[in-house]
């Protein structure tokens, strides 16, 4: 067993939403922790409950029933304000549609969440690395409109590391992208959560993205269950 508590840590946890007359199960009794620097693949079919189980591990949903423990605080009990400055601190995104903003550049971009903790000024030197880390440096000028799909998840690795998270959450994030350039997102992701001892928790509904976890889990009618590598 680990010696160190784990980052994240999910007790028999449950989700329901409502579709007309219907209650749905999104997630049924889901009982997972997650080690510092772990990269874990949670692989599911559409509506399995993976994307659910991530917005829970973020604070971005709540379970209405079970617990979930952040580096042992119990997120079900903190207010908005309390879950709001942990995202900021303590937790990076990373999304299918890279959801990077339009009108800012690529600097700009990775640089938002600073600005939102004000601390931009004090790390600047910090995005410039990142930019070179993610091998984007030459493009810190340049607009989301002008970058490949490829550059583009890039930019939002870096804009979900700058802040120097405890975990990453990344929901699909090869699912727009070609095969090669979603190899090479994972491959940057897997380096950066040993380079920068971040957990990593990938959620996908492609076994061969699965494989590249070293813990591996699927999530299927909000059941959680473990998953053999296929390679």
């Amino acid at each position: 067993m680990p010696s160190n508590p784990p980052i994240v840590r999910t007790k028999d946890v449950y989700k329901y939403y409502r579709t007309g007359d219907t209650q749905v199960t999104a997630l049924s009794g889901v009982s997972l922790e997650f080690q510092q620097g772990d990269f874990v693949s949670i692989m599911g079919p559409s509506g399995g409950g993976k994307t659910t189980f991530l917005n829970c591990l973020g604070g971005l949903d709540l379970p209405d029933r079970g617990e979930i423990y952040f580096k042992n605080r119990l997120l079900n009990k903190m207010s908005d304000n309390e879950l709001t400055e942990l995202r900021r601190r303590e937790i990076g995104f990373v999304f299918q549609f890279f959801n990077l903003m339009p009108t800012l550049t690529v600097q700009e971009n990775v640089e938002l969440p600073l600005l939102i903790s004000h601390s931009a000024k004090a790390q600047s030197k910090q995005v410039h690395t990142l930019l070179d880390y993610v091998g984007l440096f030459h493009r810190a000028r340049s607009f989301p409109a002008e970058l490949s799909g490829g550059e583009m998840q890039r930019v939002a690795i870096a804009r979900s590391l700058v802040h120097r998270p405890s975990i990453v959450l990344a929901d699909e994030p090869t699912g727009n992208l070609d095969s090669d350039n979603g190899i090479k997102i994972l491959e940057l992701m897997k380096k950066a959560s040993v380079d920068f001892d971040t957990t990593v928790v990938i959620a996908t509904h492609n076994s061969k993205i699965a494989d590249y976890g070293n813990r591996h889990f699927e999530i299927r009618d909000g059941k959680a269950t473990p998953r053999k590598n296929s390679l």
